[in-house]
């Protein structure tokens, strides 16, 4: 039973200390960069930035707008050994809304996506340009409650089309956008920090994936410990171009397998490791992880935004997580972002205060301020936390989303 004493309860705000934390068991996935869900969160997020950047260098002001809603649709490919091609376009859904104008000026959103659109695909997977079918579903409609009761149109109805910057209602006080949830925690355990490495090993830039061209970036890692054994199921695709026979893609498979084993022993030395490296593959019969642009969107695969990696660049069961997908949210405002970031920042620093487990959860109410969450509660495995010093980063947190914006907007803050 968890012990919840002491305990500080300070307006909105619940400390419990001395709660039981045990990480011996442990269940950890993470999507690599060319993963579908992973490219969905990461362009929804490009666009964001770019739409954000904009409007602030137009107007001097971050402009209301939506990408979380991004969906991509899988092309089909055919793949041979030692090459392949394209043959029907991967789909990108552009879904939400955006300001296209303030005042008399229209802003270019069609141009703006398209061309990040093509920038980012050209810099994660570059097979696949040229293979774009790119739909604009982005309006500029008010969210519900403008309600008409003569000739004065309501504030709300201006939100995606200002007169001025002056209509901007979070120029005067930031207000949570939504009832929602923001988790964080820390510190990260050495078992996850192995799953994060080897997915980030297989499918970002860096000495293996440079070394070893035929990697594709469409990794998955699943992984479960119990203390003493772990067991770990990866997807790791290779490039048909790069590939040769069948011979090949078995050989390179081996590389990996004993790239992760390498990685397994330094991270859990001593530790028993079982290694399934592509389940599905059916060698005999050339049923193989092969595709041509190293990821399964390239072949009907889909991703959709806030399907993959929460915050922290993990998908954790057995820990706090909510379901919020904070790529492509506005960073004036959203909670679904700026609470998840800043919970788990501030978990990060309870737990440099305290030494050990740190859990932070935020709420929000629609409409209140933004920096007075209806709920926060920190949870802690440590005794002794002092109270004062509890509150005061609590209050620090609460007080960094303006520059939690710019940060987000002007530095790219990765948020999976």
């Amino acid at each position: 039973m968890e012990h919840s004493e002491p305990s500080t309860e300070a307006g909105r705000l619940t400390v419990r200390t001395g709660v039981p934390f045990d990480d011996t068991v442990s269940i950890v996935e993470r999507k690599g960069l060319g993963h579908p869900d992973t490219m969905a969160d990461h362009l929804a997020e490009a666009l964001s930035r770019a739409y954000s950047a904009f409007t602030l260098e137009r107007f001097g002001v971050i402009l209301h707008h939506n990408f979380d809603k991004l969906a991509l649709l899988g092309g089909a490919s055919e793949v041979r050994y030692g090459g392949g091609r394209m043959v029907a376009p991967i789909r990108v859904l552009v879904n939400g809304r955006a300001a296209h104008r303030c005042g008399d000026e229209i802003l270019p959103v069609g141009e703006l996506v398209e061309s990040t659109v093509h920038a980012f695909f050209q810099e994660r997977l570059p097979e696949a340009v040229g293979h774009l079918d790119i739909a604009l579903n982005v309006t500029a409609n008010p969210s519900p409650g403008a309600v008409i009761t003569g000739e004065n149109i309501p504030e709300r109805s201006r939100w995606f089309a200002p007169r001025d910057t002056g209509d901007l209602r979070e120029r005067r006080t930031l207000l949570a956008n939504d009832t929602s949830l923001g988790t964080g925690w820390a510190p990260r355990s050495p078992f996850e920090g192995l799953i994060r490495e080897l997915a980030d090993t297989f499918s970002s830039p860096g000495p293996f994936t440079n070394a070893h061209p035929w990697c594709g970036s469409d990794v998955k890692v699943m992984g479960s410990w119990d203390g003493e054994q772990a067991d770990l199921v990866l997807c790791v695709p290779q490039k048909s171009s790069h590939v040769t026979s069948r011979t090949a893609y078995l050989r390179n498979a081996e590389t990996v397998r004993a790239e992760c084993h390498r990685i397994a022993g330094l991270r859990l030395p001593g530790a028993s490791v079982n290694i399934q490296l592509n389940a599905r593959d059916v060698p005999s019969h050339d049923e193989l992880y092969l595709t041509y642009t190293g990821s399964s969107i390239e072949s009907g695969d889909e991703g959709v935004v806030g399907r993959g990696n929460r915050v922290n660049g993990l998908i954790t069961p057995l820990r706090p997580m909510n379901m919020e997908g904070a790529n492509g949210k506005n960073p004036v405002y959203h909670v679904g972002k700026l609470y998840n970031l800043a919970a788990e920042r501030l978990a990060h620093r309870l737990h440099e205060e305290t030494g050990e487990y740190a859990e932070v959860h935020l709420v929000s109410t629609t409409g209140q301020p933004l920096d007075q969450p209806g709920r926060i509660l920190v949870r802690l495995a440590a005794e002794d936390a002092q109270p004062d010093k509890i509150q005061a980063l609590v209050a620090e947190a609460l007080a960094s989303f303006p520059d939690l914006t710019n940060e987000i907007v002007r530095e790219g803050v990765c948020l999976s």
